[in-house]
Formats: structure tokens, sequence, C-alpha cells
């Protein structure tokens, strides 16, 4: 038994062989021709690093023939140097000496100042394939000063964590176009950057249907039914609280919930977005309810932690661990609101929709996309009530993306 566990332990932290090149390997393998003679600015984060994990920051300002006049800092910042939600200024990098734009403080789309010395923006991060996550914004938001100020847009492709294949979620509806939403694109919408790059310009969703003059230096080796273990490339944490190669699935299963701040999901513990608990909550009584449900691809087990830090710090918490044991049976948005129905049949009294503040019902309908998800699941309480919401264009979206497929 103990080897077992040792040997699962062990495949946990060792990397499968590569399979995959990213598309800054591809370039870097191609002598960086897409970047000579050209002044180039970089929008990027931690997550942008070869497989010594150098980071593209420090491989293009010592790259011949490339002119790294600028870098870009999403969420986080380029070097990864604030938390979720931080406020980030503008900065000059001190490794390299080259001036820091932040694309998450006073503006979050570069403006002609930020540009000045740019001829083309150069986009690479590691996204996670869904809507909510910020950098997909970023990317959007970029494109359009691009085509608004001629300035070339090329994406280095990575891959999509969540593979290729699983869309799920409905549209962005008129009204809620935030950046946590900022393009009509399913909450899981299963496109690699470079993909959804290709489509946000194709189907004319850049502000005013502006295009911008659009290349993507695609990966080789990556298809669409990998996960990213698969892929044989190193992980970095995305952001503090999706540290491991499997955070991206988890973060779908419960980060809506997360929104409301009532339940804790898991974040301040060290199973991120893998957790459903409260301090009101039965454990055992409640994991046995949520597997009776029989839901296809995941298992939950009860779980008793504390958490380090956050909402819930230091409390004692109950619930489940949930289990993906299935990915492509998994319907990672059903098991939001089954876990949310369980809850609210057994601690009636304990509705997060009651207990949340008013200003995290904003929050929730922002990711969702609308607020008809919340009204209709308040109402009635089931996810069978909320399905044809939460599946609403889907079929639809998976023909127009089916234009802009490369792998």
């Amino acid at each position: 038994m103990i080897k077992s566990l040792i040997t699962i332990l062990l495949m946990s932290v060792i990397a499968m062989p590569q399979t995959v090149k990213t598309g800054l390997e591809v370039l870097m393998a191609d002598n960086y021709a897409a970047l000579k003679g050209k002044r180039v600015g970089l929008i990027t984060n931690p997550t942008a690093v070869d497989t010594r994990l150098n980071s593209t920051i420090d491989i293009l300002s010592n790259a011949p023939g490339v002119q790294l006049t600028a870098i870009y800092g999403p969420e986080h910042g380029a070097r990864g140097e604030y938390a979720a939600g931080d406020y980030v200024s503008n900065y000059t990098d001190e490794k390299t000496g080259i001036p820091v734009y932040s694309l998450y403080g006073k503006n979050k789309k570069p403006n002609a100042d930020m540009l000045k010395d740019v001829d083309v923006l150069l986009f690479d991060i590691q996204d996670i394939g869904c809507r909510s996550y910020t950098y997909i914004s970023t990317m959007g938001l970029a494109m359009e000063a691009a085509a608004e100020f001629n300035k070339e847009f090329i994406v280095l492709d990575r891959p999509n964590p969540l593979g290729g294949n699983k869309v799920e979620g409905g549209p962005v509806e008129p009204g809620f176009i935030s950046f946590v939403s900022q393009f009509n694109v399913p909450y899981v919408h299963g496109l690699t950057v470079g993909e959804l790059a290709l489509l946000l310009n194709g189907e004319g969703m850049l502000k005013d249907g502006k295009k911008c003059n659009l290349k993507v230096i695609g990966m080789k080796g990556w298809n669409r039914n990998m996960l990213f273990r698969e892929t044989g490339l190193p992980w970095v944490l995305t952001s503090p609280h999706i540290p491991y190669t499997e955070s991206p699935v988890y973060y779908v299963t419960t980060g809506i919930i997360g929104e409301l701040g009532v339940i804790s999901e898991g974040v301040g513990y060290t199973i991120p977005f893998q957790t459903f608990a409260a301090e009101w909550i039965n454990g055992d009584k409640f994991a046995t309810a949520m597997n009776a449900l029989g839901l296809e691809g995941v298992i939950f087990r009860p779980l008793t932690f504390k958490p380090f830090y956050g909402k819930s710090s230091g409390k004692t918490l109950h619930g489940v661990q949930i289990f993906i044991t299935d990915y492509n049976k998994a319907d990672l948005l059903r098991i939001q609101f089954s876990l949310l129905e369980v809850h609210n049949k057994m601690y009636k009294d304990k509705n997060p929709f009651d207990l949340a503040e008013k200003s995290r019902h904003s929050m929730f309908d922002k990711v969702v996309g609308t607020d008809k998800v919340r009204e209709t699941f308040v109402k009635y309480g089931t996810y069978e009530s909320v399905k044809d919401l939460l599946n609403k264009d889907v079929e639809k979206f998976k023909e127009i993306r089916s234009k802009y497929l490369l792998y």
C-alpha cells in the first residue's frame, strides 16, 4: 500500500517525456525569424518559459537580432510579483532595464504612449482554457489596440490544460461583458490561445469589428485529446491558486461557487478549487448524497480542514474533496450546480445566495455571463432548471470554432 502511494506521488511530480513544442520553442528553432528587424513588445508572465524554465523575457532580451523594447504585464505582473486582484503600476524590469507597462491597473488595454516604441506585440502566456480567467481578456484587448494603432500581433501558442474537446457554458449576454467575461465565448471554450485569437479576429469580436494583423506561431506535437500532463512540458503555476496541472479542471468545478464568498472551494488550503466545505456541513452525509447522484467521471470523499488564509482562515471546515476520475465523461459545470443543489436541500437555512453579499451576486453573474442562471437557480434550486442556460449555444459555438482549429 505504502509503495503504491509513493509511486502515485512520484508520478505526480515527474514530468512525462516531452511530446509538445510550444510556439516559443518553434520560434526559437526558426532563429526568431518572425521578429527580426522589428521592435518587439512582449505581453507575458512567469508561465512563459522554455523546457529549461528560462523566461521568455530573458530569452528574447538576449536573442540575437531581436530588439525587445517593451514588456506588458497582465494580472499578477510580468514576473508574478503581484497577488490576485492587486493593482499593478508601470515599472522597470530590474533584470533587463526594459520598461514594463501594466495591463492590470489604470489601463487594461495598451494606449498610444505604451505602444510608441513597438512594431509588433508578442503574446506568450499559459492560459487555463476558461473564459473567466483574465489572461485571454488581456490578449483580446491588446489585439484591439494592435488593430487601432496598426501594430502586428503574434501569438506564441501553448496547450489548453482542459484539452481541445470539452466545451461547456452558455454565452455572455449583453450587459454582462466584463474583464472576467470579455468576449462572447463559452465558459469552457476548448481552444488554445492561438485558436482563440484567430476566432476573435475572424468573427469580428474585437471592438467595432476591427481586425488586427494577426499571426499564430503554432505548437508541434499537441493534439486535442491531450491534458497538460501528457505534453511533457513543465507546469508553472499560472496564478497562486492554480498550482498544479490539474488545477484548471477543478477551477471549472467550483470557481463560480467561490465568487459568492460563502462556501470554501479550497482557496487558502493546499487543494484550491477542489473542495466544497463550510463549518455547518456534515462531510460524511454530504459525500454520500453527492455520490448517490451517480455523476459520471467524479467521486466525492469527506474532508475536514482548516484554511491557512483567506475568508475562512483558522476555521474548521467540513465537506467534500472532489476527485475527477474520468475527465472525458465529467460535466464540470454540472458538478458546481449539483453541489449547490444538494447543499441547499440539506441546509435550507444556509443558502449561499442568501448569505452572500449582494456585490458577490454581481460578480457571480459576470463570471457566468448572465443573471438568468442565478435567478433561475434561486427560484427552482436544481441543476436541471439551469441546464439549458448553461448549455445554450454550445453546439452553435462548436460549429463556429471549427473554422479556427489548428490541431
